[in-house]
């Protein structure tokens, strides 16, 4: 937070060509994941390897908006092209790009054949969000040229892909 404020004030103070990306769900096609972090990248490692994933709460209705790592460094690249002072953006997959855990695992299925070996615990995570979409507007009105290339099936392929190169 202390950077984030800092790039912000000097940004507007000095008038510097400073950006803050306020990164959501982030990943790509060699995001090392783990059960409670980057779940999208861990969801389609489990199903790859046939290793049993936990399920926390919420029946799996949770969401997330998940943003490619080339969505996310297109964002940069617009920014770099005409920066502005002491802004913040967030970068998300919003609206274009999210799913639920049950939906995630349905796609998963579908790229790899391979069936969930799913296990649903109760109790869901500690400061665990029920839904979560990134608010990309400001950027999109900044810089009305970037487009998402990746939907959550382009990043489920995308890992897959990734995943199989590593394993």
């Amino acid at each position: 937070m202390a950077a984030d404020v800092l790039v912000q004030e000097y940004g507007r103070y000095f008038k510097l060509k400073t950006g803050v990306f306020r990164g959501g769900c982030l990943t790509g096609p060699n995001h090392s994941a783990a059960q409670l972090h980057g779940y999208l990248s861990y969801l389609m490692k489990c199903n790859l390897t046939k290793t049993p994933y936990t399920i926390f709460g919420y029946q799996g209705k949770q969401v997330r908006d998940n943003i490619h790592s080339q969505d996310l460094v297109n964002m940069f690249w617009h920014f770099f092209q005409n920066p502005r002072a002491g802004e913040v953006y967030n970068a998300g997959g919003s609206r274009f790009s999210n799913c639920s855990i049950r939906e995630a695992i349905a796609i998963c299925e579908e790229i790899t054949g391979n069936k969930m070996n799913c296990h649903y615990s109760g109790e869901n995570r500690i400061g665990d969000h029920i839904w979560y979409i990134s608010d990309v507007r400001k950027f999109r009105a900044h810089y009305p040229g970037w487009e998402y290339r990746f939907g959550v099936r382009e990043i489920l392929e995308s890992l897959c892909t990734g995943i199989k190169a590593r394993v």
